[in-house]
């Protein structure tokens, strides 16, 4: 039986729980199934892809064809909104369009704030959405002092006002998503629990147990969030409370709230959802990208597909402590060697072993300029720590901010062995640590796999404080199989810094950046990790242009993942909501505005939501809001503060920006190198 470190956030009489079947070994979470039209939902089942239609609810035809390039694009259900009745009555038309025109594709009306409309949808489409936190409650932001009385007659009157609903899908054989946003936890939960992930779940068990005592159990339960580490750990808590509490294991809704666009997106949806589908948890994915919604589906299938051949990784041995709380985030204590460990910020490696330095411009691709007139060296934010050369020594000096990796039989030849550290695997390591002069006096990397790992390597490692252990893996189950790396560590008491090593064969595509965001993303959210090295082996194969643009875009991934897995902010964060039909503005078009006017603002984020239902709540995260309020107006958010109402649109972006400066957190972009 796996046993956890008790979670903090538990009462420590609690006996800790499964999360998960295995860490080890990729099993599905099992699940009630719930019926939903003709595509039934649960573990019996495929991983289900969904997604959001972006049209006016009330463009019935507009609506249809949009339902359409999705449904064709892998969508096996089309959510809707529908913010009040009118829209709820006209997802009939919808509905009927549809199904004249051969599509039987379940049909979920989303619902905010509103119960008529929520109460009316059940009646007309499968499965209706309703947030805990806005459907029979309203967010003040005010701090309210409950006494357990006073709290149970706030849930009476929750029931009241939500049975209704609950009594017509159990009539209409309607299911019921039950879904928790971070961002818009009512001022009751937030009063009591905080905001925390255990706010989140309790939202959601709260109209859970008033399921129960009616016997409804088509339900399905998410605990979504526009930041991975929150998101992850709210699903985990929900499965352990579902089991802890002997409720029902309903089946899951995966998302990450608000992820963005383009690569950002793609590598904060799989930070999330890809590390929660390692654990086997999942039954439903939608990836919420600032683009055209028929876009989605297939990055939600990409990382569904990784895992519909699991079960034939190679074996890893079990783990059977987990000396990690799944459910609250805690960075695995490390002693600091060179700049890597301790309260540093985890480092980025980039992969040049099969690209020959031999010109300043080489290294323009991973972040640092040379400029030859005043003959001096620049580097953006997503300038790379250290450059592996492997056996071919840069024949220049590098800049201050850059250090070079060789491989060790080459450090040894080399004629600077001060300013180049060597890598070693873990066979030279052990049989060079006790010769004069064998090893570097400050950073030495070690690279091992899990079938490497020793007691002579470890008791090597406790004793070394010069060693940063680099990881790798070439098993298709790669993250569990260096999270029991991690645990051989913390369990014997090791305490070196880590690099986490992937390299893949495919450099192409969305593939790359899902699965590195999953392998590396899913060991940050826990704490595992303090650096990131992507490699791939067709570098070779390429021509020196390509080359150089596939170290750019590894690590310009690699920088991604540590900042979705909020473990190093090194560039401005967007979190834009992925449109719909309540959108009072072109998202798409008013995203790339502001990104190309504040990109450079390292490590800001700034919401930028659609309408006022996804407003101060869904960006709960951000540092600043751009909310539309309705046709042509704009508020603007200091968190969750209203700063600045009703600005027109044409002139919120400049508003935005002197919001920034009066805070001092503007500074003016550089000049184009």
């Amino acid at each position: 039986m796996l046993d956890f470190a008790t979670p903090s956030l538990l009462s420590s009489a609690e006996k800790p729980a499964l999360y998960c079947n295995s860490l080890t070994g990729y099993s599905r979470r099992k699940t009630i199934t719930v019926p939903i039209g003709t595509v039934p939902l649960g573990s019996d089942f495929p991983i289900r892809v969904q997604s959001m239609t972006t049209i006016d609810t009330m463009d019935t035809l507009g609506s249809v064809e949009q339902s359409i390039k999705m449904i064709e694009a892998g969508c096996e259900y089309i959510r809707i909104t529908a913010p009040s009745v009118k829209e709820a009555q006209n997802l009939e038309n919808i509905r009927k369009v549809l199904r004249a025109r051969g599509y039987t594709t379940p049909l979920v009306a989303d619902i905010h704030f509103t119960p008529n409309a929520a109460e009316l949808a059940a009646r007309i489409v499968e499965k209706v959405r309703i947030n805990p936190g806005n459907y029979a409650d309203r967010k003040r932001f005010e701090t309210i002092d409950y006494t357990d009385a006073s709290y149970a007659a706030e849930l009476d009157r929750i029931r009241n006002k939500f049975l209704p609903l609950v009594r017509i899908c159990k009539e209409y054989g309607t299911a019921m998503r039950i879904g928790t946003n971070h961002g818009s936890l009512s001022d009751r939960i937030l009063s009591r629990y905080g905001d925390t992930p255990l706010g989140m779940v309790e939202s959601a068990l709260e109209f859970l147990r008033i399921c129960e005592d009616e016997n409804y159990h088509s339900i399905v339960l998410s605990m979504k969030s526009s930041n991975p580490q929150v998101m992850v750990e709210a699903y985990r808590l929900l499965v352990h409370r579902l089991d802890a509490e002997g409720l029902k294991p309903y089946p899951l809704h995966l998302g990450v709230t608000e992820a963005g666009e383009a690569e950002d997106g793609r590598i904060k949806s799989a930070v999330g959802i890809g590390t929660l589908l390692e654990d086997g948890l999942g039954d439903t994915v939608r990836v919420s990208l600032t683009e055209d919604p028929e876009r989605e589906a297939p990055v939600a299938q990409a990382l569904i597909d990784r895992y519909t051949k699991r079960a034939e990784h190679h074996p890893i041995p079990p783990i059977n402590h987990y000396p990690i709380n799944p459910f609250q985030y805690t960075r695995r204590k490390t002693h600091e060697v060179a700049n890597f460990g301790g309260i540093n910020v985890p480092r980025v490696i980039a992969d040049y072993s099969e690209i020959p330095v031999t010109d300043h411009e080489q290294l323009r691709p991973v972040g640092h300029f040379y400029l030859p007139v005043p003959d001096k060296w620049r580097m953006n934010d997503l300038g790379t720590d250290y450059i592996y050369t492997g056996s071919e020594p840069v024949s220049f000096m590098l800049p201050n901010g850059l250090k070079e990796i060789l491989n060790y039989d080459t450090w040894l030849a080399a004629s600077d062995k001060v300013h180049k550290f060597p890598l070693l695997h873990s066979h030279q390591y052990l049989a060079n640590r006790q010769k004069p002069s064998g090893l570097h006096p400050v950073l030495n990397f070690v690279e091992t796999r899990l079938g490497d790992f020793s007691d002579e390597l470890a008791s090597a490692l406790q004793k070394d404080k010069h060693v940063v252990l680099v990881v790798r893996t070439e098993n298709s189950h790669a993250m569990a199989e260096l999270r029991r790396i991690y645990g051989e560590l913390i369990d014997r008491s090791i305490t070196c810094p880590v690099v986490n090593l992937r390299s893949f064969p495919d450099s192409q595509g969305d593939s790359l950046q899902l699965y590195a965001a999953t392998d590396i993303g899913g060991l940050l959210v826990d704490g595992l990790g303090d650096g990131a090295w992507l490699a791939t082996d067709l570098l070779p194969a390429m021509p020196e242009e390509e080359r150089l643009q596939t170290a750019s875009r590894y690590n310009s991934i690699a920088f991604g993942i540590l900042q979705a897995a909020r473990t190093r902010m090194s560039k401005t964060e967007y979190i834009s909501c992925p449109s719909c039909g309540r959108t009072l503005f072109d998202l798409q078009e008013t995203t790339a505005m502001i990104r190309k006017r504040t990109d450079h603002l390292k490590g800001i984020k700034i919401g930028i939501m659609g309408c006022i239902v996804n407003g101060p709540g869904e960006m709960a995260d951000a540092d600043y809001g751009y909310v539309g309020i309705g046709k042509d107006k704009i508020s603007l958010y200091r968190g969750q503060q209203v700063i600045k109402k009703s600005v027109t649109a044409e002139h919120a972006v400049n508003e935005l920006i002197e919001l920034i400066k009066e805070d001092g957190r503007w500074n003016e972009p550089e000049t184009e190198l």
